[in-house]
Order: structure tokens, then sequence, then C-alpha cells
């Protein structure tokens, strides 16, 4: 797999489950909307400390494989099928003997996103975020979608990004603004915060309109909304996402003004929202 430069590819944690073709179909879409390839990776982790030559491990381990490759094959029809009249984008499966967070948060580092599933929609069920979605989310060093059961790969709601003026809500912003020119939908802009000063509000606005100067020229086809507001960040931008197909966060924010501390919201963020979530953090 691509591991020593940026390859723009966007990579799809599977598994077995119906949860990974939720993220499998969001990926495929979103992979096909930038003409970027789509890497399908299925870990299978290591069944036990003994050597794999020891015939009982080997078997075991074949048979994961074996289980592994066919989930990967029934993926990569999916994408295509998910894509509809969409030019179909280049689509290879990787099977991988490594366990699935190390293996998913390296590529972090490279594909422009990883993409991983989680079981259900509602917030009860996000609360029962599983070990991958949650370890790839907290440890990965680039961008992560983590995609709920249920949702649309694609449609006219909005997209939604939380911005605070931290270096991570400025890439943010950024990956926001190309989601929403891609997908011809409206983005909604979000500033909250929870100081109690009277000149806080200006101070936002003057923050939120540097940085939306520095992206709008860039996309002059995205209708732009903002909301600036004082109050818990993560319940304003819950509330604001509860109608969009996409929420994008900068995943560590500043502490005190501007007030969006997306590094202390983050964990609300993940477990709260009905939508998919992109996690934004800058690689090193």
């Amino acid at each position: 797999m691509p591991a020593n430069s940026l390859d723009r590819s966007i990579v799809v944690g599977v598994d077995a489950s119906e949860s990974a073709l939720h993220a499998v179909r969001w990926a495929a879409v979103d992979a096909a909307l930038r003409g970027a390839p789509l890497h399908l990776v299925f870990a299978v982790p290591p069944v036990a400390d003994a050597p794999l030559d020891e015939s009982p491990v080997r078997l075991l381990h074949d048979r994961l494989r074996g289980t592994a490759q066919d989930a990967l094959d029934n993926a990569a029809e999916v994408a295509r099928e998910a894509v509809g009249d969409r030019p179909v984008p280049d689509i290879r499966t990787f099977l991988v003997d490594a366990p699935a967070v190390t293996v998913l948060s390296a590529q972090a580092g490279t594909a422009y996103f990883v993409v991983v599933g989680v079981r259900g929609m509602s917030a009860y069920h996000r609360s029962l975020l599983g070990s991958v979605s949650t370890g790839v989310a907290r440890h990965a060093r680039g961008p992560v979608v983590v995609v709920p059961g249920g949702t649309e790969s694609i449609s006219d709601r909005p997209v939604v990004v939380g911005v605070d003026g931290s270096v991570h809500s400025v890439r943010a912003l950024e990956i926001a603004f190309d989601e929403a020119s891609r997908r011809d939908v409206p983005l909604l802009v979000v500033h909250a915060w929870e100081e109690l000063s009277g000149d806080s509000h200006s101070h936002a606005v003057e923050l939120l309109t540097g940085m939306l100067d520095r992206n709008a020229a860039a996309f002059p086809g995205v209708e732009v909304k903002t909301l600036v507001m004082e109050g818990h960040p993560a319940r304003i931008l819950l509330d604001a996402a509860a109608g969009a197909q996409l929420l994008v966060v900068g995943s560590h924010g500043t502490r005190g003004y501007p007030g969006m501390a997306l590094g202390s919201t983050g964990h609300a963020l993940l477990h709260g929202s009905e939508c998919p979530i992109a996690l934004v953090r800058l690689r090193n």
C-alpha cells in the first residue's frame, strides 16, 4: 500500500459488517466526485502469538483471510454500484495482516481521507462506537470520516463546518468548502464560544470574516451561510448538523477565546452526530 507520499486516495476500513458497507458507499461517492482512487482495506489481526506455521494457527488464519477477501470483493462491488451514473473510481483492495487501527491510522498520513463506519445512526448507537472507529479517530495523523449507518452518501443537504481560528479548523474549512462545491450544496460555517465578554461577538465576526475571505474566492459557486453565537460549541454544532449531509471539524482547537475548543468537544461530536463527521487533524 502507498506509504511514502500523499497519494490522495480515499481509504476505507472494511470488515464483514453492514456498517462497513455504509462507509464504503460514502467513500465511493466521494472518490467519484473528486476523481480519486478508492482503496478498500481489510486488516486481519494476528490470531495468536504462536508462529503461523503451526497447523491449527495457520488454518484459523487462512480462514480469516478467506472471509476477509470475500468481504473485500463484496465491498468493491458495493462501491461500483454506489457511484451510480458517476465515473467509477479506480478501486483497489488490500488484505493486510496487522491490527486495523494500526493500519488505518498509518494510511491517514498519506490518504486524502480514511473512512470508517459505525453501527447505527442514532446518538445512542453512536455512544457505542466500535474500538476500530474510536481508535482511528483518536490516533490517525490525518483526516478521518466516521460514517454512521443509514445515512445517504449524497443529498441536497448542506455541509456544516465548525471553525475556531486554529490551524486545524483552517484546514477543516478548506475541506468543507471543497466538499460543498463538489456536492453542489450550501455551506454553513459555525463559530461558537462560551466566554462571557461584551466584545466576544464582534471579535468572532471579525475572525470568521477573515477565514471566509481566504476561501470564498477559490469556491465562488458555493452558497455560504454563517452562524455566530455564544453557547456550548458541541451542542450548537450538533444542532446545526441535524439537517446536514456532512459535519467537518478540526480535531484540536483553541482554549479560551476564540472559544470553539474542538479538541475538548470532539468526543461529544463524534458520539453525538447523526450525519457523517470529518475529523481534520493536520499531518506531521
